[in-house]
């Protein structure tokens, strides 16, 4: 009987764990291949995760409602054999061993697939004491100027005692209270909490877990980056127009209905081209620059909450192209229909502040990304029109743009342009095309 493992996928460049929310198949069960076996979810995105063979569930290593770090062992499946014969074991803390159920019998014969699964586990670092750590809570250590000692100190929640993001995020927020070991010079100060007092009237309202999971990704974001926001305004008066000529026929010949994002889409695709070092991100001292064009879209879903879903190689997409994906994503996207793949692999994200009324925003920046660009809303506004017959005043469709970026990497010059460029192609666009 061979014995295969199933790992916790990962669901992303910057997610490191994922909440293991409901088993659906439990020890003993028959599963078929890519049947699903559980559903998890992290900061993004609920997901479910499918059986990678048939044959039967063996153990179960990890609970609802754990939270387990990915390419970690979460169950084993039992193939070319029936269901144990004994009582199948218990789910097991976080504490337990991974082995599997016949490691003492037999040896274990594992697939292709798992295998890979296995070695693209993230790796972690260790220090003298063998203590280990991942690359997100190093990170965060290192941007609060936590030492190597501080750090040793820390409860870990995790498996083996591991440090896990929420244990940092925890200390950082208790570090005031707590005594330090050799901080450096240079720590941040904390500041004091506030005690509030509480009315009658008053509400407690608890964070949901995808809000815990958002609230620690943006605060590790602007503790990771120093964002920079720019600015301009762009005359989009002939997009505004074309888009009210065709966009019936245009919903009548594909089905599609038009919308701005994707005519956005296609000016910031084309000045990533212009400019790649805007399509970068940061790992320790180096620049990865990333060969594909792939950009997120912040949606919002009925909760409130927002997913970036990505359009993989969007520069590769015409107008047609762009529109199906768009509509596409952001349908699935509010019916939790997303699969993993489709939120992960962005190197770029743009957020439209203007679908709430907002004229422009300063959006915090999708790491490993190193800036996001938000559209505001169109609106009528009194402008210079230059004309044969000297300049005009007129009535013009405006609309702000706004980028924020990781000043470390990119400075106002490249920033500055690179979103001037993105105005100037949508002010030069052709109005006369037809689709």
């Amino acid at each position: 009987m061979a014995v295969v493992d199933l790992v916790m996928p990962k669901m992303g460049e910057s997610i490191m764990e994922a909440t293991i929310l409901k088993w659906l198949k439990q020890p003993g069960d028959k599963v078929e291949e890519d049947e699903t076996i559980l559903e998890i979810a992290t900061d993004k995105v609920d997901s479910e995760v499918p059986s990678p063979t048939g044959g039967v569930m063996g153990e179960v290593l990890f609970q609802e409602n754990d939270v387990v770090e990915v390419g970690t062992v979460i169950a084993t499946i039992l193939t070319e054999g029936e269901a144990p014969s004994s009582a199948p074991p218990a789910p097991a803390k976080e504490d337990k061993p991974t082995a599997t159920v016949s490691a003492s019998k037999q040896p274990v014969q594992t697939t292709t697939t798992t295998q890979a699964a296995v070695a693209a586990t993230p790796q972690v670092t260790s220090n003298g004491n063998g203590r280990f750590y991942s690359p997100l809570v190093r990170n965060i250590a290192k941007a609060e100027n936590i030492s190597i000692e501080e750090l040793n100190s820390i409860q870990g929640s995790g498996k083996g005692g591991r440090v896990t993001k929420k244990d940092i995020l925890a200390y950082v927020n208790n570090r005031g209270t707590q005594p330090k070991v050799a901080p450096p010079v240079t720590a941040k100060k904390q500041a004091p909490v506030i005690s509030q007092s509480l009315s009658g009237k008053d509400e407690i309202i608890e964070m949901t877990r995808m809000r815990k999971l958002i609230a620690d990704h943006m605060v590790m974001s602007k503790q990771t980056s120093p964002h920079v926001t720019s600015f301009v305004e762009v005359d989009v008066t002939k997009i505004v127009n074309w888009r009210n000529r065709i966009k019936e026929n245009f919903k009548k010949k594909y089905g599609q209905n038009i919308t701005f994002t994707p005519i956005f889409l296609e000016a910031v695709a084309k000045a990533i081209r212009d400019f790649p070092m805007i399509n970068i991100s940061v790992e320790d001292n180096k620049i990865i620059k990333r060969g594909n064009i792939n950009i997120g879209m912040a949606a919002a879903l009925p909760s409130g909450n927002l997913i970036v879903p990505v359009i993989k190689q969007a520069d590769n997409l015409n107008l047609l192209g762009l529109t199906k994906a768009v509509n596409d994503l952001a349908t699935r996207a509010r019916d939790n229909k997303l699969s993993p793949d489709e939120i992960q692999g962005g190197t770029f994200t743009v957020t439209n502040v203007g679908s709430f009324g907002n004229v422009m925003g300063t959006p915090i920046i999708n790491q490993p990304q190193v800036a996001i660009l938000a559209t505001g809303a169109i609106r009528k506004k009194p402008g210079v029109v230059e004309t044969p017959y000297g300049d005009l005043i007129a009535v013009r469709q405006m609309v702000f743009l706004s980028l924020s970026y990781d000043h470390r990497v990119v400075d106002g010059m490249l920033g500055g342009t690179f979103l001037r460029r993105v105005g100037d192609y949508l002010e030069q666009f052709d109005d006369t095309q037809e689709i």
